[in-house]
């Protein structure tokens, strides 16, 4: 069996720098990153942010864009009609209500067109350093996977690991199961031969 602790040690072993895969420099473009990235790759969201960035350098100059000029920047990501839009309300909403300065607050990300629990834990934990642990689709997996928790509603999930771990490490915890989820314990075609917790996985179809 494995502690908490002993499965951070070997993820800090397979990922010893952790670190987000979306290119941002400031709070407005990590907060546009975020929101774009749902159900889609953080490199397809890099690509189409290095042209949008050029072209809207901050929530000012995004909060006067139209529809049609955002789609063509970002019209091969998922679901890129409803981003276009939202990107665009939030940051008409950042600037009419915090002059265009997005402030590290719970309550007020969750107000924000596009920004849900995970995405606000984000923004907080990679752009304010405000500890937080984002639940995404790889943290759900490899939480239950690892026998961690035995539950599909994210918030469970992420409770039961803010409980389990101090809050100096969720930051890279966060990101190391994302890593360990993204490229070995993936959903349908694990890699379980390169595993270190092979023993103690519980996925019914481990090989």
């Amino acid at each position: 069996m494995f502690t908490a602790n002993e499965i951070l040690e070997q993820l800090v072993k397979l990922y010893p720098v952790a670190h987000s895969d979306l290119h941002f420099q400031n709070h407005y473009q990590l907060t546009i990153a975020v929101v774009l990235s749902a159900q889609t790759t953080d490199v397809l969201v890099n690509r189409a942010t290095k042209t949008l960035f050029l072209a809207y350098p901050d929530f000012a100059s995004l909060s006067k864009a139209k529809i049609p000029d955002v789609l063509a920047h970002i019209r091969f990501l998922g679901l890129a009609n409803t981003k276009a839009k939202n990107i665009i309300l939030l940051s008409q909403k950042v600037m009419a209500e915090k002059q265009g300065v997005l402030p590290g607050d719970w309550d007020y990300l969750l107000s924000l067109p596009g920004i849900g629990r995970k995405s606000a834990n984000v923004i907080l934990s990679e752009g304010f350093g405000i500890p937080r642990i984002a639940v995404d689709t790889h943290v759900l997996r490899v939480s239950n996977r690892l026998g961690l928790v035995q539950t599909n509603n994210p918030l469970v999930v992420e409770e039961t690991l803010m409980k389990l771990y101090d809050p100096s490490v969720w930051h890279s915890l966060h990101l190391r199961f994302v890593f360990f989820g993204r490229y070995l314990c993936k959903a349908k075609k694990p890699s379980c031969a390169l595993c270190p917790f092979h023993s103690i996985c519980t996925y019914e179809k481990k090989s």
